[in-house]
């Protein structure tokens, strides 16, 4: 099995701990570990050369220092942002002109995942039905009605935690999120997906010709000039909503999973209690409950009488906003 870790992303809800400069995943949000190093001691069971690392080009030095023991040409840079079918696709199309008949498994590297060994263990479960052609996706209970992750509605039960795939379903409303939750019958999209690379490209061949071509020339040629010509489009809109659902196997984990997008995400992360308080840094607080703030800088914070607000204060800028909105950021821009 080959391990492609996603590492492109911009984490612009995190701002201003998270820039286009440093994002989430080469930040040390939960631990004294960058993400990206997380995910890797994540899979520890893989040899460092079958571990592929996904990244902005911007992002290169950043990842060969955090990442000295990935290969370098392992690390397959995007000239151009194109969303998660492209850069699947790329990873994909690499890995089989290197390895024919490989297994992959697609991993983000700004999620939390708790429970490591589950986690292998399920990966394991995945290869297994990857090699008898079927598209994979290891999905966690859903627990409550989050309206920011997606969800997939199970199917019947094949064998232990292992389901047929009904359907997939976006971003809820709350109410939508709600009934999901009494249905019991749906799970939280993850996007950890395992496949064999032959698998996933026959997919793009079927259903997006035109992106395979480019794929093709680009593990033909051994570069990325036509990179900026593939669709800018989600591996889930481009294949899997499109795939036969038999197809598609759905393995259950208890993985202690989220994905920390927000900062509202990462208190509930981080504290036991909505009251407790987060901080990092030169802190002081007087009275307050259910707050996050980080001083990443010389400077001093005090704050008197506040409740459930964020406040983050870093070289790159400074956020002040009630938690239960912080996820709005990139509202503000427009």
């Amino acid at each position: 099995m080959k391990a492609v870790i996603l590492a492109g992303g911009g984490g612009t809800r995190l701002w201003p701990l998270s820039t286009l400069e440093q994002p989430k995943q080469f930040q040390k949000l939960v631990s004294e570990e960058t993400m990206i190093q997380q995910t890797i001691n994540r899979i520890d069971f893989l040899d460092h050369k079958d571990i592929y690392l996904a990244i902005n080009e911007k992002h290169l030095d950043l990842a060969k220092k955090l990442c000295p023991q990935i290969p370098e040409e392992n690390i397959l840079i995007e000239p151009a942002l194109r969303d998660t079918a492209s850069c699947i696709g790329y990873a994909a199309a690499t890995i089989e002109e290197r390895n024919p008949g490989e297994v992959m498994a697609i991993i983000y590297a700004d999620h939390l995942i708790k429970n490591k060994k589950e986690f292998q263990e399920k990966l394991k479960v995945a290869e297994k039905l990857a090699q008898e052609g079927f598209l994979n996706i290891v999905e966690v209970e859903a627990k409550e009605p989050n309206t920011n992750y997606g969800y997939v509605k199970l199917g019947k039960e094949i064998d232990t935690d292992i389901f047929e795939l009904d359907s997939f379903k976006e971003k809820p409303d709350h109410e939508t999120a709600k009934k999901f939750i009494e249905d019991g019958n749906y799970l939280w999209n993850t996007g950890i997906y395992v496949w064999k690379a032959s698998t996933i490209l026959e997919k793009f061949k079927e259903h997006q010709p035109e992106t395979h071509e480019i794929l093709k020339s680009i593990a033909e040629s051994h570069t990325t000039e036509r990179y900026k010509d593939l669709e800018k489009i989600s591996i889930d809109y481009a294949i899997m909503e499109k795939v036969d659902p038999k197809e598609v196997r759905i393995i259950k984990a208890d993985l202690g999973w989220s994905d920390i997008g927000n900062f509202e995400a990462l208190f509930e992360e981080m504290s036991n209690s909505p009251e407790k308080n987060i901080t990092r840094g030169n802190v002081k607080l007087l009275n307050c409950k259910g707050c996050l703030v980080y001083a990443d800088n010389d400077k001093e914070i005090k704050a008197i009488g506040l409740e459930n607000t964020i406040i983050v204060d870093t070289p790159d800028g400074l956020l002040v906003s009630d938690k239960h909105q912080s996820k709005r950021i990139k509202e503000i821009d427009k």
